[in-house]
């Protein structure tokens, strides 16, 4: 009998499995961070293969440690980092470079050439995006410019192009699928997400030839087996989504006007608009959400580069903590931030901003300045860029949602959701399992394989672990009037 999804989670900053029983209960996870690179200022890479050696590594851990049998194992799920890209070789499977990382900035300036070049309308009516370099189109660009033998191997059918997803399915399956799902597509600049298909004239654009590109799927459909030499029976993968796109389908966020946050490394705040691909006049991202069955669903978006990692930054570099969770205890050594703001732009200003040249500021600072009150403004800073991102949704689909339901590591900051009910002035909901997204894809994955009968079911699983309330706090209009202020000199 059948018990378990197991869910692959490749994240930004390391590769996770966790096995889901029947409801949707975590019985065991396994984690392995991976290198981040730093060639130079703005660049972020990952070494594709050390990211499929740590996978492969959680996977045979997850099980071990689980003491399940394999065979109990229904089928498995894949949700990744979006836009990171990788290519490689589809003979050897070795890659012609690093992977490049989402957050990596090294083709603003293209994406600048592209815009002066009267392209930036016709990339966002197709594909839902803004002309950023967060995106995978100028990254493959930018690998295969790098020399002409990158470039004629391209053209001759010999290279491959995907996100992480792609890159572990290739690997997974020993080389036979060589795939995507449409929420990953979606994110690439070069997917028509009204056509449903890859676009010729973007990729004329962007000179890619269209052998590089991955067949686009259902994000939940059976794609294959995974080879019987990585847990010694073969076992099918049925669900692929990039990681908040699982994570909305995770928080059953299924009406329009449902929306979630998830506080990873970044934030990343969706809504569905259900059928409709509501076109953004505010700077935010129309997106897939999901295709189940070939019924698509479509979402608004809005991403800030930096949220978790602001809280790693005054780790690392300010050291005013040594561990991560030491941040909410410190903030709640002062009642509010003393007038300090923190604009967190230490990656560029994401939505509705996409200004990538801006730059970080604490401001406000006074001789009585402490500790604390820099660790709150880290929050607020943390809560006011997804504050501003919802209400341009608001405004975008013309829809007031009453909750904002939460997910990812520094949701579990009690402190962090209360401030950010307060500044919403919305109720702000935790799940019971706030990995979401793992969550997400295994039930994308068990819905194809019939290991979950339908969303109605799913639905009957999800549970809340905390609520936050609005609370009348007189502070809140501060503090929005001078984070106002001050981002404006950013």
């Amino acid at each position: 009998m059948k018990k378990y999804i197991l869910a692959i989670d490749a994240g930004t900053t390391s590769s996770r499995a966790i096995l889901f029983d029947k409801l949707g209960n975590q019985v065991s996870i396994s984690q392995f961070e991976f290198t981040q690179i730093f060639p130079k200022e703005s660049w972020v890479e990952h070494n594709p293969n050390e990211i499929w050696e740590t996978q492969l590594k959680a996977i045979k851990e997850v099980v071990i440690k689980s003491k399940i049998n394999v065979e109990e194992i229904d089928s498995i799920g894949i949700t990744n980092q979006r836009e990171t890209t990788v290519v490689w070789n589809k003979h050897t499977g070795e890659p012609v470079y690093n992977a490049i990382v989402w957050q990596d900035r090294r083709t603003a300036s293209f994406c600048d050439l592209l815009k002066e070049n009267g392209h930036e309308k016709i990339f966002n009516e197709k594909t839902g995006l803004v002309l950023d370099a967060y995106f995978s189109g100028t990254k493959i660009k930018w690998i295969l410019d790098q020399n002409e033998k990158n470039k004629i191997s391209a053209q001759s059918g010999d290279l491959l192009f995907g996100t992480i997803d792609t890159w572990l399915i290739w690997n997974l399956t020993n080389k036979k699928h060589h795939v995507t799902d449409c929420t990953n597509a979606s994110r690439t600049l070069l997917y028509n997400i009204h056509e449903l298909k890859w676009d010729k004239e973007l990729i004329s654009i962007l000179d890619i030839p269209f052998n590089l590109l991955p067949k686009v799927l259902d994000s939940s459909q059976r794609v294959g087996n995974i080879d019987s030499s990585i847990l010694g029976t073969e076992i099918p993968i049925c669900g692929i989504a990039g990681d908040q796109q699982a994570a909305l389908f995770g928080q059953m966020c299924l009406e329009p006007g449902d929306a979630k946050n998830t506080y990873g490394t970044g934030c990343f705040c969706m809504m569905n608009t259900g059928t409709k691909a509501v076109k953004s006049k505010n700077k935010m991202l129309t997106t897939i959400g999901w295709k189940i069955n070939g019924q698509i669903n479509y979402a608004l978006e809005g991403s800030v580069f930096i949220a978790g990692a602001l809280i790693q930054w005054l780790r690392d570099q300010l050291q005013i903590i040594s561990n991560a969770s030491e941040i909410e205890s410190l903030a709640k050594t002062v009642k509010d931030s003393g007038g300090v703001t923190f604009i967190s732009a230490l990656s560029g200003l994401g939505a509705p901003y996409w200004n990538p040249t801006a730059t970080g500021s604490i401001m406000g600072i006074t001789r009585g300045t402490k500790k604390g009150h820099i660790a709150r403004a880290s929050l607020e800073a943390i809560a006011l860029r997804s504050m501003e991102i919802i209400n341009e949704m608001e405004k975008d689909s013309g829809t007031k949602f009453k909750n904002l339901k939460v997910d990812g590591g520094a949701s579990n900051n009690d402190l962090l959701m209360q401030i950010q009910s307060n500044l919403l002035q919305s109720r702000v909901v935790r799940p019971k399992l706030t990995e979401t997204t793992a969550l997400g894809v295994a039930f994308f994955s068990g819905l194809a394989s019939g290991f979950w009968s339908s969303i109605d079911e799913l639905k009957s699983i999800w549970e809340v672990d905390k609520e936050f309330l609005p609370e009348n706090d007189d502070s809140c209009r501060e503090i929005i009037e001078n984070w106002n202020k001050r981002i404006r000199n950013t």
